[in-house]
């Protein structure tokens, strides 16, 4: 002990003793701190895993429900188009039933069959080439 002025100076013997007991303390609250983090992350990490495979499930159902009604409104564009030249189909039929009147047989006129004229390829060429002198088509000279 020394003195120190008026009063006893027992820092040494203090200190050195609470200097053993903080470091037990802090030690345990140090390995007690790291295990509750260790504990926090892992934990952490199994929720964003999880998360992470439920979001993947969940996009690739949302990708086949997208397909599948891509596929249905292509389809039914498709039929919409049908349906609208099915109308417009009928509705010339309807159009075109007032225009046209049913015929009688005492409408009707009958023709002749006229014979077909036939005619040599030879002859043919032949009369085109001569026609086309006297055309002037085929000229001599300038």
């Amino acid at each position: 002990m020394k003195p120190y002025g008026s009063q006893l100076n027992f820092k040494k013997k203090v200190s050195h003793e609470n200097k053993k007991n903080s470091e037990k303390i802090s030690i345990i609250n140090i390995k007690l701190i790291h295990q509750i983090f260790d504990t926090i992350n892992i934990s952490l990490l199994v929720l964003i895993l999880t998360l992470f495979f439920l979001s993947f499930d969940s996009q690739r159902k949302w990708s086949n429900t997208y397909k599948n009604l891509s596929k249905t409104r292509f389809i039914n564009n498709n039929l919409i188009d049908y349906i609208s030249k099915i109308e417009e189909f009928y509705i010339s039929e309807l159009e075109s039933r007032n225009i046209y009147r049913k015929t009688k047989p005492e409408d009707l006129i009958y023709l002749d069959k006229l014979p077909e004229k036939k005619e040599s390829l030879f002859k043919k060429t032949l009369s085109i080439f001569i026609e086309g002198f006297s055309d002037s088509r085929y000229q001599r000279g300038y």
